[in-house]
């Protein structure tokens, strides 16, 4: 691309009228027609929405230079994490036994709903069997003293504060708002433990509400898919690591279900004529990542041609006829985002690439990936060749040409497991939906001002 300067933040704002806060929750986003570039007076609001918080409607000096940003779906939860909280028990045992509070109940990782797209939130009249009023009573160090891996609680998350719900709203110290956590109601723990899950589970069922049994749900509102994706990674963690890792002992979930602990002893040790104490342990020394939520970052891109007038796609096996998708894979210790980009193309398409721009990232709670967009271009038409000898990972790659790529954003857009729109011409190119990063990749890589160096426009 020689000296031509990137324009790395443009992306068209279709969603960009929904400015303020409030108005973003009903807000709702599907491509409905397209001339030779995105018509933004064609748009239907129709089906999940994409995030639009307002930091993306401010302006400033960066704004001006890059564009507006990127945000994708999953992102830009409407909580106040407060992380710093998590420690602080009396904060967090008020905060569970408030009337606003607000608990997004999980069984299986799958999400109680009243419908597949708006979650069901217990409060805590609804859960007060299975969690204990005095759950936080104890301070950390209290509990891994006093651990016994007989006794079991539900896994509980503290997830954060919604500050701008002022109704119902808990204030503790400067902080106001409602607080949200994360419940598993799955079959776990004591047999007390599983009778009062169920019971709470056939009650709440009995409403009409239901836990969401889906591979990948990408059918909620913004607001509410933000929360299930933080819900969800973290409590999957928590359950993959009920064990620890080095010495293989039970483990206790701390900091508000944002860390797991190896306590150094455990009073059914004695029950069984051992000594109390627990063989050493290194994660209790120092600083392990076992003890802490893993996010593993994932690369995906889409890659431009040498002339920047057709887009690489590829497709796997799984992926329904003529639905393909831009490149992924995981990024490997010691490689940076850009590398990672050029070695994923070239081992599942044979494509070498030049310049990689950082585009815009996606939380992915399936199980917690952090995809991070991009958009890549190949320097000279010699490096454009596909091949797939070298990992067998792709059925197929191909270039598109963008007025292809195009119809297909206009009437071709659908998740894996469902149908495209009714203007989809059967054996027409399929591409996910705007919910996914790789659409949002492909729209600012089909767009002719992303590589012109002309940003004329400021959507």
């Amino acid at each position: 691309m020689g000296k031509t300067p990137l324009y790395l933040g443009f992306l068209p704002r279709i969603y960009s009228s929904c400015a303020s806060y409030n108005y973003r929750k009903s807000c709702r986003l599907f491509f409905c027609s397209f001339s030779s570039r995105p018509d933004l007076s064609t748009l239907t609001m129709t089906g999940p929405q994409i995030p639009d918080p307002p930091h993306v409607q401010a302006d400033s000096m960066l704004a001006r230079r890059f564009g507006k940003e990127t945000v994708n779906y999953f992102s830009s939860s409407p909580l106040n994490r407060l992380s710093f909280l998590r420690t602080e028990h009396p904060f967090l045992s008020a905060a569970i036994k408030h009337p606003g509070t607000r608990f997004l109940l999980l069984k299986d990782l799958a999400p109680l709903a009243r419908s597949p797209s708006e979650l069901y939130f217990a409060h805590y009249d609804e859960v007060k069997s299975i969690v204990r009023p005095d759950i936080y009573d104890k301070s950390e160090e209290e509990m891994l003293k006093e651990y016994d891996s007989r006794k079991t609680d539900p896994q509980l998350i503290f997830l954060g504060v919604d500050e701008e719900r002022k109704n119902n709203a808990m204030s503790w110290k400067i902080y106001s708002g409602v607080p949200y956590f994360a419940l598993d109601l799955s079959a776990r723990g004591s047999e007390e433990q599983q009778a009062h899950a169920k019971s709470i589970v056939e009650a709440l069922e009995a409403k009409g509400t239901k836990f969401l049994q889906s591979r990948m749900i990408m059918t909620l509102p913004a607001d509410e898919a933000a929360i299930f994706a933080q819900a969800r990674a973290l409590m999957d963690w928590n359950m993959r690591n009920t064990f620890c890792g080095t010495c293989g002992h039970t483990t206790l979930s701390a900091n508000a279900g944002a860390k797991r602990v190896c306590p150094p002893t455990d009073a059914a040790r004695a029950a069984k004529g051992k000594p109390i104490e627990r063989p050493p342990c290194n994660t209790r020394t120092t600083i392990s990542n076992l003890s802490f939520p893993r996010t593993d970052p994932t690369i995906i891109a889409a890659v431009l041609s040498a002339d920047g007038k057709r887009i690489l796609l590829g497709r796997s096996k799984r992926f329904p006829p003529n639905w393909y998708s831009t490149l992924a894979g995981f990024v490997e210790p010691a490689e940076s985002v850009e590398d990672a980009v050029r070695r994923e193309v070239w081992e599942e398409a044979g494509v070498t690439l030049s310049r990689v721009v950082i585009h815009s990232s996606q939380p992915w709670p399936y199980p917690a990936n952090l995809m991070i967009g991009a958009i890549a271009q190949v320097s000279d038409p010699a490096h454009e060749t596909i091949s797939l000898a070298h990992d067998p990972e792709l059925e197929d790659a191909r270039w598109f040409e963008i007025p292809e790529v195009e119809e297909a954003l206009r009437t071709g857009t659908s998740a894996l497991g469902d149908p495209p729109g009714p203007e989809y011409k059967e054996g027409s190119l399929r591409i996910p939906p705007p919910t996914a990063i790789a659409n949002q990749l492909i729209q600012a890589a089909i767009n002719s001002e992303y590589v012109s160096g002309e940003k004329t426009s400021k959507m």
